[in-house]
């Protein structure tokens, strides 16, 4: 086993280290006080990185071509991969992005692990149990399938940092069967292409118009809520999988971005309705769950083709 240890305040030099360290990219933030900690473990097969960043930093990077774990502390993290809007918290274990896929997102002030091992591991893994054999496995999903699922990854992520890679006794044979296990784990807690197919068969079928249908009248009878996914598909009584099958394949969308999208409708309806002496843009968005004010603005603009001071204003042309 191995040790790096990364320190910087320097944002130029934290871009060039993570670039190294897992794939190329740009990261933004203050320039100055912006204060990053990494601490790597390398052994066969798996690195585990602790992170600690005091400040805000957006990230677009390219292909990692590795399973990455990422735990989070303290903070959060925003994945904004391919239109996506995910908030993650503390406590929380999920893929950072698809081996093959580039990614991009947020870390807000954030203290968190993440561990890497080579995809290959999930197929060798896949192909010791039922139905396995049948080709390289692809991890389809995000999050866990389940609170359960997501706290058993979390447990295994914590068993290999924790107590294996601190172990200076650990030799090859432990460290492999640890990375195995956590292969095992993922599999069994993430989205992927080992699923059963009788699942995927009977999500497919439950993702119809109907469906869609409940979807988004609940989503439009509940903007001002904080709904979930699993909200939204509790109420059109599919699993949180068909709801998204269904806004996929009939809305071209997701559950989330139709939810976004009715948020941004109705903020819109606000502002042409607010006297401009007392309303403000930031608490028409703020009220609509748009934290993030220039990703409102730019959203709004995409939508209606004019920033939302000019609605405000009535100075649309």
């Amino acid at each position: 086993m191995s040790t790096l240890r990364f320190e910087s305040d320097s944002l130029e030099a934290t871009e060039e280290f993570m670039s190294r360290a897992y794939a190329p990219m740009r990261i933004g933030g203050r320039p100055y006080g912006a204060h990053t900690l990494v601490e790597r473990t390398t052994a066969p097969g798996v690195s585990v990185d602790k992170l600690d960043l005091d400040y805000t930093m957006a990230y677009d990077a390219g292909v990692l071509d590795k399973v990455a774990l990422l735990t989070i502390h303290a903070g959060t993290l925003t994945d904004t991969t391919g239109g996506r809007h995910e908030v993650y918290g503390p406590g929380e274990s999920f893929l950072v992005t698809r081996p093959d896929r580039p990614y991009s997102g947020e870390v807000q002030a954030a203290r968190y692990t993440v561990t890497m091992f080579d995809p290959s591991v999930l197929t060798e893994v896949a192909a010791t149990g039922a139905g396995g054999g049948r080709g390289p496995v692809e991890l389809t999903g995000h999050r866990a399938i389940s609170p359960a699922a997501g706290r058993r990854l979390g447990a295994a992520i914590g068993y290999l940092r924790d107590h294996v890679l601190t172990d200076p006794q650990a030799g090859g044979l432990v460290v492999a069967t640890a990375v195995r296990h956590l292969a095992a784990v993922t599999l069994a807690s993430l989205p992927n292409t080992t699923m059963a197919e009788e699942e995927h068969r009977l999500d497919s079928r439950d993702a119809g118009t109907d469906t869609l249908r409940r979807a988004m009248a609940y989503i439009e009878d509940n903007a001002h809520r904080d709904i979930s996914l699993a909200d939204i598909a509790a109420a059109a009584f599919v699993t949180p999988r068909a709801a998204q099958y269904a806004f996929r394949r009939h809305a071209s969308t997701t559950p989330l971005g139709y939810l976004r999208r009715v948020r941004l409708d109705r903020a819109h309806a606000d502002l042409r309705a607010a006297d401009p002496r007392t309303a403000s843009v930031s608490a028409v968005a703020m009220s609509w769950g748009f934290v993030h004010q220039g990703r409102f603005a730019a959203a709004y603009r995409t939508a209606y083709g004019v920033p939302p001071s000019a609605t405000l204003h009535g100075t649309e042309r």
